[in-house]
């Protein structure tokens, strides 16, 4: 088998059918959106070639853009840190847990399979006024001003509750993730560090979370990526709003090509989600060591 498997033939036969979609539906959408990020364009009749007005105007004339651009990256921040560092801490309680284990395993988990229209729903109701909601029906018994809470509505808290919606539904699959490379940890390393005197906190924060460090690398990647291209989660629960104090690069991408009907400035948009995707991939790659450690 390990002498089949290092055939090129081989490789390629397994390679090529996962490159194949990648370019025809990545690549090939990537330059096609290029080419109309060129024109002046309402997505149906002629094309008026404008060259480089697009970009030109985004990035000098329009102050929403750049407000989403900064939108975004707080998102992704919130979203590197609930799901790579609470599914860290969640993985660790797991790991010390001797029963009950699998069940709570499963509860983790079970946001991940729920649809992400369904779980904006359920935040919806959650985080109702009117009715008022079990999030603030709870807060009120502490102060009855928070039994009006505006949360989803709240210009200040929007993008911060929506940031927690994605984080939480995928909290529990790099919990997941974790939990696997943990159990995956030499034994004789913890054994060691403990004849060494180290009590659980030294053990895990000088053995077995170093021990798992591409593994931390690969997640932050992981969220760093997704976060960055988000869509549903603020379309869904605020439409970029109010305002656009929710607004991300994705849903004003949206907004211009398909309710401004600007193609070509939709594009634009679109052009530039990649371009910050890979500098950024790029840049934690590089303070990350690019994946030496691995």
């Amino acid at each position: 088998m390990q002498k089949a498997f290092g055939k090129k033939s081989v490789i390629f036969m397994f390679v090529f059918p996962a490159f194949l979609i990648y370019t025809l539906f990545v690549v090939v959408c990537v330059i096609w959106a290029g080419y109309y990020s060129f024109f002046d364009w309402s997505g149906v009749g002629a094309k008026t070639f404008v060259g480089f007005k697009n970009y030109i105007d985004l990035l000098t004339t329009d102050t929403v853009f750049r407000s989403t651009v900064w939108h975004t990256l707080i998102y992704t921040l919130i979203n590197v840190a609930i799901q790579v560092f609470g599914g860290l801490l969640f993985a660790i309680l797991l790991s010390r847990i001797k029963k009950g284990r699998v069940a709570l395993q499963t509860l983790y988990y079970i946001p991940v399979v729920i649809s992400s229209v369904a779980i904006c729903q359920i935040f919806s109701k959650l985080l109702s006024v009117t009715p008022t909601g079990i999030v603030n029906q709870l807060l009120s018994m502490i102060n009855p001003a928070f039994a009006t809470m505006e949360w989803i509505s709240n210009p200040n808290l929007s993008l911060y509750v929506t940031a927690f919606v994605e984080a939480y539904k995928y909290l529990g699959l790099y919990m997941v993730i974790f939990y696997a490379a943990l159990i995956g940890v030499p034994g004789e390393l913890s054994e060691a560090a403990r004849i060494d005197g180290a009590n659980v906190v030294q053990e895990y924060w000088n053995v077995r979370i170093p021990y798992i460090k591409p593994v931390i690398v690969a997640n932050c990647l992981l969220v760093l990526n997704g976060s960055l291209r988000s869509f549903e989660f603020s379309y869904l629960l605020t439409h970029g709003g109010p305002g656009n104090a929710s607004e991300l690069m994705t849903t004003y991408m949206y907004k211009q090509a398909f309710s401004s009907m600007k193609y070509g400035y939709g594009s634009s948009v679109a052009i530039m989600i990649v371009i910050i995707c890979m500098v950024v991939g790029f840049l934690f790659r590089k303070l990350t060591g690019g994946g030496e450690d691995e």
